[in-house]
């Protein structure tokens, strides 16, 4: 069955690790409790603030506490959902400051231009927020690359390794999992996309193989019409 959708991961395969982890990570880290200690009474805010408690089972923790609570996890890359979220909403002021510009990839541009013209529907699959996954292509080096998606999903769908998330997407997509190939620089990730009946290649920019996938060095060379 050919290919009708794509579904593709950000960090290391649209986009330079480098720029996760040297670039919004560090900009979060510095500007989250300004953020979080000025706006914690706003509605969107103390929702995330209450999750962060629950989440790290301190349902009393002040918002001072959240903070540090917050910045742990900044530290270890935990994908917790509460923070996903609230670094989202910081990194949406600076991209609207013009302190940040979403790094992807040329040959990820040009390829998800011209698939877009030809027809397939796109679509990103990220453990970053939804919000951070738009700011980084609607205020990318490139442009605005936002038009060219057709949706965004995050952990609030599941798990990147885990089969149910891809097949929850699927569902939410309208598609059988055979007419969507997800693209990805993580293997586990790839083998549970293939579980849930997805076609898949893998990303690997620096070479190597992603064992038990198809793998290339660059969008340039991903051939749909051989699925």
């Amino acid at each position: 069955m050919p290919i009708k959708a794509i579904l593709t991961d950000i960090e290391g395969t649209t986009s330079a690790v480098s720029f996760v982890f040297d670039v919004l990570f560090p900009f979060a880290a510095r500007h989250l409790p300004e953020f979080v200690l000025a706006r914690a009474d706003e509605p969107e805010v103390a929702t995330q603030l209450d999750a962060v408690r629950r989440d790290s089972g301190e349902p009393d923790a002040s918002v001072q506490r959240v903070v540090e609570i917050l910045l742990g996890w900044i530290a270890e890359d935990r994908k917790a959902t509460p923070l996903k979220a609230l670094q989202g909403m910081v990194w949406e002021q600076g991209y609207q400051a013009g302190q940040l510009k979403g790094h992807v990839y040329p040959d990820a541009v040009e390829a998800l231009r011209r698939w877009k013209q030809e027809g397939y529907d796109l679509y990103v699959y990220s453990s970053g927020s939804i919000q951070a996954q738009k700011l980084i292509f609607g205020c990318s080096e490139a442009g605005d690359l936002s038009p060219l998606f057709s949706g965004y999903f995050d952990t609030t769908s599941g798990p990147k390794r885990e089969a149910d998330s891809y097949r929850r997407i699927a569902s939410a997509i309208g598609r059988p999992g055979e007419e969507i190939l997800f693209l990805s620089d993580v293997v586990q990730e790839l083998d549970a996309a293939r579980e849930a009946g997805l076609q898949t290649v893998g990303l690997a920019r620096e070479g190597g193989v992603l064992d038990g996938h198809e793998t290339v060095a660059s969008f340039a060379v991903i051939d749909l019409a051989r699925f």
